[in-house]
C-alpha cells in the first residue's frame, strides 16, 4: 500500500489503469494535475428548483426528478444563466478502494468567475467530499453567481484530490517546515494552518483589487484572454488601506504574503473562523506542489482572494488575516510540479483575474 499523503500524478494514472476511475470518453493526459485530476461536465445539464445533497441510500438521478425544472443539451454550447442551479453529470466515474479518500475542489479560473461549483455524489451527505469505497457516478452542481456562462462538455470546472489516511501537518510540523523552508514571505502567522492576509498597501499604485459588475454580458470560457476586464469588473483602489465591502458584491484580491509549497506537499484554502467579519474567502482551494516553488519557476505566488461579502458592509483592512493554507504531505513528489513545464496559468501571480480577461 502507498504511504500515507496526497496521492500524486503518478499514482493517479495507476488508478487510471486499475479502473478506480473511469470515464467516457476516457481520461485525457491534460487533465492529470501534479496532485489532482480535472473532471469534465458531460452533455446535459439540469436546471434544478434548489441545491440539494442526495443524502444516505439514495442516489442523485432519483433526487433530479425530484427537483428537475427542465434540461439544457450541452453539445454545441449552451449558457448557464447567472443566479440559477444546474447540476450537471461529469464524465469521470469512481470505484474507490478501501483507504482512498477524495475531495473535489472548484478550480482556480472557476473561483476568480465567481462560478460556485460542488460535486455531488449518490449517497453523499457532504458536497465535495467522497469516502472510501466510493462506487458510482460524479455530478458538479454549478451555479453562476456573477456572470452567466457559456459551456460546452469536457470543459473542467472542478478537480479531484486522492488521499490515503491523513497526512495533514499539525502547527508544530508547520512551523518545522518552515524554519527549514520559508513558506511564506514575511512572518509566518501558524494557527491550525498557515494564515494569509489581505493586501490593501500595494507597492506601487493604488489598484488593490476588482469588483464584479452587475451586470454583463456572457462569459464564454474557451476564450482565453478575451475580454476587456473594465465590461465585466471595476478598479477597487484606495490610499488608506482599506476598503469597504459591499454585501451580495463578489471582490478580486490578493494576499499580502507570497506563499510556497515545496514538492513534496500540497496545500489546500481554508476559510477563517467565521468570527472575524461579515465575509467569505474561498472558492478554489486547491495548491499544487510546486507552487510559487523555485524548483518550479516561481519565487513565491501570491494568493489571489475571492471574496464575497454576506449581510452588512465590512470594512477590511490592510493586514487582516483572511484565510488560511493547510498543508499536507504527498504520499509521493509529483513527477511533474506545478510551474511552466504544465502551462500553469497562475506561476508566479500577483493580482489577476481569471484567464478570460484582458
Amino acid at each position: 500500500m502507498t504511504a500515507h499523503g496526497v496521492l500524486p500524478s503518478q499514482a493517479l494514472g495507476g488508478m487510471i489503469e486499475a479502473g478506480q476511475i473511469t470515464a467516457s470518453p476516457p481520461v485525457l493526459a491534460a487533465q492529470i494535475q501534479p496532485a489532482s485530476l480535472d473532471l469534465r461536465l458531460g452533455t446535459v445539464a439540469y436546471r434544478v428548483r434548489a441545491s440539494f445533497l442526495a443524502g444516505q441510500g439514495r442516489r442523485v438521478a432519483d433526487r433530479l426528478r425530484e427537483f428537475e425544472m427542465h434540461r439544457i443539451d450541452l453539445t454545441h454550447g449552451a449558457v448557464l444563466e447567472k443566479g440559477c442551479v444546474y447540476v450537471i453529470p461529469l464524465m469521470e466515474s469512481l470505484a474507490l478502494p478501501d483507504g482512498i479518500t477524495a475531495v473535489a475542489n472548484a478550480k482556480s479560473s472557476t473561483g476568480r468567475l465567481d462560478l460556485l461549483t460542488r460535486t455531488i455524489t449518490d449517497g453523499g451527505t457532504e458536497f465535495d467530499r467522497i469516502p472510501e469505497g466510493y462506487n458510482g457516478p460524479l455530478y458538479a452542481e454549478v451555479c453562476p453567481r456573477s456572470f452567466s456562462v457559456l459551456v460546452r462538455p469536457g470543459m473542467r470546472l472542478n478537480q479531484i484530490r486522492f488521499r490515503h489516511g491523513q497526512a495533514v501537518l499539525d502547527d508544530a510540523a508547520l512551523s518545522r517546515l518552515h524554519a527549514e523552508e520559508p513558506l511564506v514571505s514575511g512572518e509566518a502567522v501558524i494557527s491550525e494552518g498557515l494564515g494569509f492576509s489581505v493586501d490593501l498597501r500595494p507597492v506601487e499604485g493604488d489598484l488593490v483589487g476588482y469588483r464584479a459588475k452587475p451586470h454583463t454580458g456572457v462569459v464564454d470560457l474557451d476564450l482565453i484572454g478575451h475580454y476587456p476586464a473594465r465590461d465585466f469588473w471595476e478598479e477597487v483602489r484606495t490610499t488608506e488601506g482599506r476598503i469597504i465591502l459591499d454585501p451580495g458584491a463578489f471582490y478580486i484580491l490578493v494576499s499580502r504574503e507570497a506563499v510556497t509549497i515545496p514538492p513534496d506537499y500540497a496545500a489546500e484554502m481554508a476559510p477563517y473562523l467565521a468570527m472575524v467579519g461579515e465575509f467569505r474567502v474561498h472558492y478554489a482551494g486547491f495548491f499544487d506542489p510546486g507552487f510559487g516553488h523555485a524548483d518550479a519557476g516561481g519565487a513565491g505566488s501570491r494568493g489571489v482572494l475571492e471574496v464575497r461579502c454576506h449581510e452588512a458592509p465590512f470594512v477590511l483592512e490592510h493586514g487582516q488575516v483572511v484565510g488560511r493554507l493547510v498543508y499536507e504531505r504527498m504520499a509521493e513528489r509529483p513527477a511533474t510540479l506545478y510551474g511552466q513545464a504544465i502551462k500553469s496559468n497562475y506561476q508566479g501571480q500577483g493580482l489577476k483575474l481569471a484567464k478570460q480577461f484582458r
